[in-house]
């Protein structure tokens, strides 16, 4: 959402959110009006932080007029949007992801409640705009179960983008090698939170097959999460632990130099639980700066990379077909420059922040009031 207000023309949105620390500094960077809630972002899903954000939006929308709300996530944001449209009937849409359908999907089957608030937040929005073909369908599903048919029908996909003018090819990456410790390779990497549905698990069970074929191959994750001990006593049971670096945190501003240290990007998401990849806005990250992807055929993946074009995508829970999609790209140096460069392309043309927001700003003027 932050995306889209940088390229909606000036003065023509208005940001509604909570206190965040540094927000002065950021906010500046925004051509658009950012008013904070008199409450910490992070508070804003207590029912004391829904009450001064609905009531903080109230004030808003009786100045300002709007003529279409959007709402970056259906809650907490849903609340506050679904009061302005039984208050003054302002039309809101709402942007959806994948895992908390499946969370939502989840609750209403088991709660009256949760099922009538959902209906509430989400069966009464203009639009539902979901960001892959997979989550498409889990909200078409979602919205069936709400019994809201006319709905579902008209769920729009608009798959998410990147930046290429910052993710792109030729950045000096010897200083993230050397900070890093990116020696030797080649180098597969996977940039994610460390949780299970990541399928970091499986890239580290297909390594010893990856090795035997291409015996200097190693793998790096950056990212923190939780899980990361159990990766860690993984590696160490594969015997993997000279071929493994997890890096930790690595900044924004690293990302770039990191995409260029490396020859594979591996996204190996998978459906595990109540979590899932909703699209994979790292894989366009890699794809910007070059990089062939071995990804996960599960989820919003197949979205984010072309199959036999930008990458390859894999059973995400079949370790063998994992190494197998990194044996076919290490082994063969051409097919990993022409995808590299497909996945240029496709980010020039196709997945950048650029068409997204054009997509959702058509998406607004088609929902507003018209007498805005």
């Amino acid at each position: 959402m932050g995306e889209l207000a940088l390229r909606y023309p000036p003065n023509s949105l208005l940001v509604s959110t909570g206190r965040h620390p540094g927000s002065a500094a950021s906010d500046a960077q925004f051509p658009q009006p950012i008013d904070h809630a008199p409450i910490r972002a992070t508070r804003l899903r207590t029912i004391n932080g829904l009450v001064v954000w609905t009531a903080r939006a109230s004030a808003l929308a009786r100045r300002a007029r709007p003529g279409f709300a959007w709402c970056g996530e259906l809650k907490p944001a849903g609340y506050p949007a679904r009061w302005l449209k039984a208050r003054v009937g302002l039309p809101y849409g709402v942007v959806v992801y994948g895992t908390e359908l499946l969370l939502l999907e989840a609750k209403i089957r088991r709660s009256p409640f949760k099922r009538w608030t959902a209906r509430e937040l989400l069966g009464r929005c203009a639009v539902v705009v979901a960001i892959s073909r997979w989550t498409a369908e889990l909200a078409r599903s979602v919205l069936g179960q709400l019994d809201c048919p006319a709905l579902a029908a008209d769920v729009r996909v608009v798959p998410l983008g990147t930046t290429p003018s910052q993710f792109r090819p030729g950045i000096d990456p010897r200083a993230v090698r050397a900070k890093y410790g990116l020696d030797g390779g080649p180098w597969l990497l996977t940039v994610s939170r460390l949780d299970w549905h990541k399928g970091i698990d499986t890239v580290i069970k297909a390594l010893p097959a990856v090795r035997a074929a291409v015996p200097g191959a190693r793998y790096a994750v950056a990212g923190v999460g939780t899980v990361r001990p159990h990766f860690e006593r993984l590696v160490a049971d594969c015997g993997m632990g000279d071929a493994v670096r997890f890096l930790g945190f690595v900044p924004d501003d690293e990302l770039p130099a990191l995409y260029n240290a490396v020859d594979v990007y591996v996204g190996a998401s998978r459906r595990y639980d109540l979590l899932a990849e909703g699209f994979g806005i790292a894989i366009v990250e890699a794809s910007a700066c070059g990089l062939p992807v071995v990804g996960g055929r599960a989820g919003g993946v197949p979205d984010a990379v072309r199959d036999g074009e930008t990458g390859i995508l894999v059973d995400p829970d079949d370790a063998g077909a994992v190494a197998h999609g990194i044996t076919r790209l290490l082994d063969d140096a051409e097919l990993r420059r022409r995808m590299g460069a497909a996945g240029r392309r496709a980010v020039e043309t196709y997945y950048n922040w650029d068409r997204v927001a054009r997509d959702l700003m058509e998406i607004d003027r088609e929902f507003r009031r018209p007498d805005r």
